[in-house]
């Protein structure tokens, strides 16, 4: 009787300390422990609450919760011909522990948000003018294959692109297009693939490079010239 009591009492013990284990490691967006957190820059203009400084309270207006400019037409006079602007708790405070964003993307026609991916936030995409070849591509599958998914979007339809999954859309039509995109985190973090991969900061080895993507290194160097240059060329970044 004693050994079965024993042995109870230790595996409730292990399940307890796996449990805060799991406490512990996990991350997401701060939960809002009253109405609005209005973020501020300067903490001596705010109160601390949840992990972020917020605005007092008292001196929150409707101002703080209103955004401008959304209609704006994005220039898309860069070498992908698209722009993206994002609406998130950075430049809109109102979000601030709220949990979404929002974001405008512009495309010339033939303009491309080039794969990339959001570490925090899965996405929703909804064409708002043209038509858009849109897809994400699944992680590795016991296979060895990554699967594509892609479709033609025309006005009025939606994709989705799951949290973490490398995605992308190209304008396939002949005159601009915009799309809006709505974000399941504050902060959805971008991850643009090629350059984190040719354009860090430092370098990655080219022997990594080159071994990586079985390419030669004129190849390498050739891909990194394009996306460094003193930083200009990452002006494209822009989710």
């Amino acid at each position: 009787m004693e050994k079965s009591v024993r042995g109870i009492m230790v595996l409730i013990c292990m399940a307890f300390a796996m449990s805060l284990a799991f406490y512990v490691v996990h991350g997401a967006d701060p939960g809002p422990l009253q109405d609005f957190c209005v973020g501020v820059t300067d903490p001596s203009l705010g109160v601390f609450v949840n992990g972020f400084f917020c605005k007092n309270p008292k001196d929150v207006t409707p101002n703080d919760f209103l955004y401008k400019g959304f209609n704006t037409v994005g220039d898309t006079n860069n070498p992908l011909g698209a722009k993206v602007v994002q609406v998130n708790s950075t430049t809109f405070p109102a979000l601030n522990t709220l949990g979404v964003a929002m974001g405008r993307v512009d495309y010339a026609p033939g303009g491309v948000n080039p794969p990339h991916l959001h570490p925090r936030a899965s996405e929703m995409l909804a064409v708002i003018e043209g038509t858009l070849y849109a897809g994400f591509v699944s992680s590795n599958l016991q296979s060895g294959v990554n699967r594509l998914y892609a479709k033609v979007l025309n006005k009025g339809d939606i994709f989705v692109f799951p949290q973490g999954l490398i995605h992308f859309q190209l304008n396939i039509g002949s005159t601009p297009a915009v799309a809006n995109v709505a974000f399941g985190s504050q902060t959805p973090g971008l991850i643009t693939v090629a350059n984190a991969v040719f354009g860090s900061m430092p370098p990655i080895s080219d022997d990594v490079l080159t071994k990586g993507f079985q390419v030669d290194e004129k190849v390498t160097e050739a891909l990194r010239s394009q996306f460094w240059s003193d930083g200009e060329s990452h002006q494209y970044s822009w989710i």
